[in-house]
């Protein structure tokens, strides 16, 4: 597929990588998770195309205030921890800066954790085929953490999905998921944003409003054919 960048909007990304992940349409196995909050906007159009269950995971970038574009690793909602210890090393980042960072992050994830799932549970994981998407990967540290953090909860299949990402942050990630589907890779990639026409932040409240749409249309759907499921 001929991929014309940049992408007007997360929504547009969604809907074409949707395309590219329509073997996975009307399986009763299929869950999608995105990462927030940028990535649960790309993940709502793909979780509406396959008609699929939608989460969000709460993930973020451990970064200093003073270089917040350069990841030192990523951290999600449980724990799960990266760090990338070649720049820690090469800045003389004490591990004492780091454990700081990363508790105010985590607290951080445990307010959203509860925001997200105040009234439904996280999607049990277990024995399931989970797609992982975001809306672009730079250092894919994030994307990362998510993955590990994905592993602990036993899926049958991890499927990495992302409409655009550095060829590093793919060649990292591949040997850590079971499928790896990503429309484009730059040769030049310095930040996520640029291969967005609009980028804006989602707020919790939409993250919300996109998790609670996706439950009713989830629930207002007809049983699948079974002829669909062979």
């Amino acid at each position: 597929m001929k991929i014309d960048l940049p992408f007007s909007d997360r929504s547009e990304a969604g809907r074409v990588l949707a395309v590219e992940l329509s073997p996975y349409k009307f399986r009763q196995d299929v869950q999608v998770l995105g990462l927030v909050h940028g990535g649960l906007a790309v993940a709502a159009e793909i979780a509406a195309a396959l008609q699929a269950p939608l989460d969000a995971l709460a993930v973020r970038k451990i970064s200093l205030a003073s270089q917040p574009e350069l990841a030192l690793g990523a951290i999600a909602v449980d724990g799960t921890k990266v760090l990338d210890e070649e720049i820690i090393r090469c800045l003389c980042i004490p591990a004492n800066v780091i454990d700081a960072l990363t508790s105010r992050l985590k607290t951080e994830l445990e307010r959203r954790e509860r925001l997200y799932h105040s009234s439904r549970p996280p999607l049990d994981l277990n024995g399931q085929t989970v797609i992982l998407v975001d809306d672009g990967l730079a250092s894919g540290s994030t994307m990362l953490a998510a993955v590990r953090f994905a592993r602990k909860r036993f899926p049958a299949k991890l499927v990495l999905a992302v409409p655009v990402a550095a060829a590093t942050a793919i060649a990292k990630l591949r040997p850590e998921v079971d499928e790896c589907v990503c429309l484009a890779t730059p040769e030049w990639f310095y930040a996520v944003a640029e291969w967005y026409d609009a980028f804006p932040q989602l707020t919790d409240a939409e993250v919300t409003r996109l998790l609670e749409a996706n439950r009713m249309t989830i629930e207002s759907l007809p049983p699948v054919p079974h002829a669909c499921l062979e």
